[in-house]
């Protein structure tokens, strides 16, 4: 299990969990596959997997309560699982802190591409390469007023303070930085930080707008109603 991906797989439909993790197994994944929310928690804990697949509906503790649990904890990657794409289970999945959802019923190669989406921007912005995408400064910070990102260490931080951020928080921040005073379109942004290659639902972008703002400063990104997102330079 040591070289290979470590999935907790976090479903209650039996015939679903089965069939998902035996398809992750043959793609080469390591899976930890549970039934309910508390002991995927448990699981989390012990396994410290390198991403979470959460069912928003499983008994125990929630998905969406997981998902806080572990965000608590760790920035590990997080995709909800949602029977319905018009749920407020999504949203609520997504400020709770994943990453990203995929809609029940999936497709199996969908799901492995979305989660291998999910684990390269992970790679992409814990490293330098991706600060080089950046435009970093010559000397790695770049600063807006009383904000400040080392894209070097990979560092935040507001008016002296370090600043947390979950990798794609980063991602998405390092992605605005890099054209300051531009306006980057959310479907823009959803190719970017989420590395998707087809339409994607723009509520993932919204989300994580939001919950970058309650970080860096509600008025530091300005929404451009009808074409997108820029951060104030």
């Amino acid at each position: 299990m040591a070289d290979q991906t470590h999935v907790l797989f976090v479903e209650d439909d039996d015939v679903i969990r089965e069939a998902t993790q035996l398809a992750l197994e043959r793609d080469g994944f390591a899976v930890t596959a549970m039934p309910d929310g508390l002991s995927g928690l448990e699981a989390f804990r012990a396994h410290r997997p390198d991403i979470a697949l959460l069912d928003v509906m499983v008994p125990g503790l929630d998905g969406v309560s997981l998902c806080r649990r572990i965000r608590d904890e760790s920035t590990v990657p997080v995709i909800m699982l949602s029977a319905r794409a018009d749920s407020i289970d999504v949203v609520l999945g997504l400020e709770a802190g994943a990453d990203d959802y995929v809609t029940k019923p999936f497709d199996g190669a969908v799901l492995v591409a979305r989660i291998r989406a999910v684990l390269r921007r992970f790679g992409h912005a814990s490293g330098g390469a991706r600060a080089e995408e950046a435009g970093a400064a010559v000397d790695g910070v770049l600063t807006f007023g009383d904000l400040e990102i080392d894209t070097e260490g990979m560092e935040v931080r507001r008016a002296g303070q370090p600043v947390a951020l979950t990798p794609t928080e980063m991602r998405l921040l390092l992605e605005f930085s890099s054209a300051p005073g531009t306006v980057l379109s959310r479907d823009k942004l959803l190719e970017r930080v989420w590395d998707y290659g087809w339409g994607g639902d723009t509520r993932v972008v919204d989300v994580h707008v939001q919950r970058l703002r309650t970080k860096i400063g509600q008025d530091r990104i300005e929404t451009v109603r009808g074409f997108g997102y820029k951060l104030k330079a």
